[in-house]
């Protein structure tokens, strides 16, 4: 009689993933609330549906992952903080509509399931669902062995929000000479990491552990810099009626990001050289003798959300964002985007 075969010569560790959910359910516990209606573990996630205070409560919802920077947490051992980015990246992108984030769920899959990896890598999104006020309500860890390199894994997010439907954000009433406002990003966040990747490591010769004088820290330190969630400096204006549209600064930068809120009879020009450009960015740029429409359409360039509101608004919220810098106009055009 043949021996028997199991799972687990298959490559699949039934074991190794029991371990990893017993490690993550009390982060994901952690992030609970009132409205949370299930445990860590049932097939699916319940979230009370009730919105007594909006008029008309609609629901918005995002999916996103955190790209080829994942390669930077696998060379640097770090993996909390890309937990933290696919968090934080997600909450923005319904942030941008006025939406305030309810729950988020997760997808982890993995070759080999390695219970610290996934345990630390949860821990990240745990910690930026607290801070966004955001129930870890769920998720799914795939172990796929032969489909991932030892030590790598996928990572993406999916998150609901709500907004009272008069409340929303969509950049229908931006005009001509409304004003764009800019907060800082703290780095690259979760995009272009396949073309700093090549200039740093490829054309700079650098590695992780690489320290700059022109940055001032190592290169993982600045590529790894966590992306900043901008719910909490813009929360109390988003029903303020004095924010016409939000950017969230993601793949394709400026030139492709930004025209997705604009009516049809206007465009934007933004003046480089108006906020503090990280010198990460200027040091990439050297590198590689990147165009400054290629910097603009890939990198945020240091800005990491832009607000478009009217003149006569500028300076409120500008006194209630924190650190905020005017970057440009809506001119008259047709969707564009122009670096000066």
């Amino acid at each position: 009689m043949s021996d028997s075969i199991s799972y687990s010569d298959a490559g699949v560790s039934i074991d190794n993933a029991n371990l990893a959910v017993a490690k993550i359910k009390n982060f994901a516990k952690s992030t609970f609330n009132e409205r949370t209606l299930t445990e860590i573990g049932s097939f699916g996630g319940m979230f009370s549906g009730a919105f007594p205070n909006m008029a008309e409560p609609i629901l918005v919802a995002s999916a996103d992952g955190v790209g080829t920077k994942l390669k930077l947490a696998f060379e640097t051992g770090i993996h909390r903080t890309v937990g933290q980015d696919l968090v934080n990246h997600c909450v923005n992108d319904i942030l941008v509509q006025g939406a305030r984030p309810l729950f988020f769920l997760d997808y982890f899959a993995t070759g080999v399931v390695d219970p610290e990896v996934t345990a630390s890598v949860v821990e990240g999104m745990a910690i930026a669902c607290k801070e966004n006020g955001c129930v870890l309500l769920g998720g799914e860890t795939a172990e796929m062995p032969s489909m991932y390199a030892d030590g790598e894994y996928d990572l993406a997010g999916f998150i609901v929000g709500v907004v009272d439907k008069s409340k929303v954000i969509d950049g229908k009433t931006v005009k001509a000479g409304d004003v764009v406002l800019g907060l800082p990003s703290t780095g690259l966040q979760t995009n272009g990491y396949s073309l700093a990747r090549k200039l740093f490591f490829e054309i700079g010769g650098y590695n992780s552990d690489s320290y700059v004088e022109e940055l001032g820290e190592t290169v993982g330190e600045a590529l790894l810099k966590t992306h900043a969630s901008f719910l909490k400096p813009l929360e109390n204006q988003l029903d303020s009626g004095k924010i016409k549209g939000l950017v969230h600064i993601t793949g394709g930068g400026f030139l492709e990001n930004i025209p997705r809120i604009l009516p049809e009879n206007v465009g934007v020009e933004i003046k480089r050289g108006t906020w503090d450009e990280l010198p990460v960015f200027g040091m990439m740029q050297k590198l590689g003798n990147v165009k400054d429409s290629e910097m603009f359409r890939t990198f945020n360039m240091g800005i990491g959300m832009i607000v478009i509101c009217s003149e006569e608004d500028k300076d409120f919220l500008r006194q209630n964002l924190g650190t905020t810098f005017e970057i440009g106009r809506v001119i008259e055009g047709n969707n564009e985007v122009r670096i000066l």
